[in-house]
């Protein structure tokens, strides 16, 4: 269903306006959809549908199976309302989790809890990579403060350079008051793997025994959880399969290093419950997170033909665009729908901040391709600190709201849709309920189109391949350590029996870069021999 004609401007009349503008002063928030072009008659229309999915989402908090992949259940729901978990065991594995955290937290700052030399610890080092990271790194950056009790330092990829600066910046002496939390649920992701092989032999190099400066969020049993155990590592904090990477910043993977950092996470839990609720409601009308999802649909044609362009205008928002990627986009990128019908789905995210992204890409926004909408977010609060005038009247604030207003309205002039959420303040528990609403948003939208929103084939799928391109990385090298000749890339394809000698090329360009091998020439007739030879 197309919304909008590229000539109609979606400046909206009063009418409009009271229509499609929707206050939940309750939770201290707000959402206009009165720029999106999308008419209280559309969202009327598709109330049927939206009831569906919100009765299937029932389902799935009664504990039914959604992810049918690993036939498992989708719980993330219950770790801020553990009264909702189908089982008391697992209502109980939630309470004790976050009173756990709670008391962690607390030994660490006072330092009864200290590193091997009795140093009380003042800097965290978290490793993980996608959800691990990602809800950590907006809570970080959202909630923390220079005053904070830790300083917090992220690894979240396997590039060495990242390993290196980070171990510079903190160095030897620094790493002895240095907490290490390892966040996987398997224990074998290769990006936190390397990382925190990386950390350990930094540590055991600066002369600091690792295990008691490390700490484990894991699967029950994992390889993590065995080494943490063997190796007598300070704490280990379940990691539940019922709760995936995307939906787990209220678990303790989001938990244990908000609460290090000073955060309140009863309040963070409990703004997380309170939209929870909200969202919950029977009248798709009423609910927020339905009534995004059903913009996200009537915007983008059902298709996701539009992407969706996230602009905070706040800094402390500024990584949520980062965050909502991997939610949106792991959860609805889907090629086939729950009947195995090939349907190539999704909705594309991007996004900085504002108004930042008024020097950047909204000029195209504006005037270039229709190939998008935007969701603006603003805050009330405009400052902690006193306030400050520019211009006679005029705060340094106005400006950002100026700004904001500005830009919606012009896109708006343009036909160009935007829909606008506010926020009170931000705060442990307005950030766990905006949270928590695209959480929601993100389960209805793909009920209306027919996805499994919980679970990830194609990033198995790369994962798969990434593990097939080192196996062909070590042929290569056995290969060039055989022989003291040399070989182009298609020689060295056949010898290993590899049908992509374009593939077998970067990987040997790659053993030159790294010192195992020498490279003659550039380019397709290259050469290359081992070092050795």
């Amino acid at each position: 269903m197309t919304t909008q004609t590229q000539s109609k401007s979606l400046h909206p009349s009063w009418k409009t306006f009271s229509q499609t503008f929707f206050d939940y002063p309750e939770v201290g928030f707000s959402l206009d959809l009165s720029t999106t072009g999308v008419s209280a008659s559309a969202l009327k229309k598709l109330e049927p549908r939206l009831n569906q999915a919100i009765q299937a989402m029932a389902r799935l908090e009664s504990g039914a199976i959604a992810n049918q992949d690993e036939n498992r259940m989708v719980g993330h729901y219950w770790l801020r309302d553990s009264k909702l978990a189908p089982e008391q065991d697992l209502a109980d594995a939630v309470d004790s989790t976050v009173l756990s955290v709670k008391q962690f937290a607390r030994d660490v700052h006072s330092g009864r809890l200290c590193s091997p030399q009795g140093y009380r610890f003042s800097t965290l080092i978290s490793i993980g990579i996608g959800g691990s990271a990602l809800g950590p790194q907006l809570v970080n950056r959202a909630l923390g403060s220079p005053t904070q009790p830790m300083d917090i330092h992220f690894l979240d990829n396997t590039d060495p350079q990242g390993v290196d600066d980070l171990i510079d910046l903190l160095g030897p002496e620094q790493l002895a008051t240095t907490l290490v939390l390892v966040t996987s649920k398997s224990g074998g992701t290769p990006e936190t793997l390397n990382g925190m092989l990386e950390v350990e032999s930094a540590f055991e190099e600066a002369g600091h025994s690792f295990p008691g400066h490390a700490v484990a969020i894991t699967g029950d049993g994992s390889k993590l959880f065995q080494k943490a155990a063997e190796e007598g590592w300070i704490a280990t904090f379940p990691m539940e399969d019922w709760v995936g990477g995307r939906t787990s910043v209220t678990s303790a993977v989001g938990l244990v290093p908000a609460a290090l950092g000073g955060v309140n996470i009863d309040e963070f839990l409990r703004g997380a419950k309170h939209m929870d609720g909200l969202t919950r409601l029977d009248d798709p009308l009423d609910n927020p997170a339905a009534l995004l999802a059903a913009a996200w649909y009537l915007l983008g044609d059902g298709q996701g033909s539009k992407a969706m362009v996230v602009l905070p205008y706040k800094d402390r928002l500024e990584l949520f665009s980062r965050y909502l990627q991997q939610l949106v986009m792991e959860s609805l990128g889907k090629r086939e729908d729950r009947d195995g019908k090939v349907v190539e789905q999704g909705l594309s995210v991007y996004g900085n901040k504002g108004s930042t992204d008024q020097h950047a890409y909204v000029q195209q926004l504006r005037d270039g391709l229709r190939n998008f909408f935007v969701t603006f977010i603003t805050v009330d609060e405009v400052r902690l600190g006193a306030a400050f005038e520019v211009a006679d009247g005029i705060r340094t604030g106005d400006y950002l709201n100026a700004f904001f207003l500005g830009t919606k309205y012009a896109l708006a002039e343009e036909g160009r849709p935007s829909l606008s959420i506010s926020l009170a303040q931000v705060s442990p528990y307005h950030l766990a309920g905006l949270i928590a609403l695209f959480e929601r948003a993100v389960g209805l939208y793909a009920e209306l189109i027919n996805v499994n929103a919980y679970h990830q084939p194609g990033v198995e799928a790369g994962k798969k391949a990434a593990e097939g391109s080192l196996n062909l990385q070590a042929e290569i090298l056995s290969v060039l350590e055989s022989e003291s000749r040399s070989f182009t890339a298609q020689e060295l394809a056949k010898l290993t029996g590899s049908k992509k000698p374009d593939l077998v090329y970067h990987l040997a360009r790659h053993l030159t870069h790294t010192g195992r091998a020498r490279m003659t020439d550039h380019g397709p007739d290259a050469m290359f021999r081992a070092v050795l030879a």
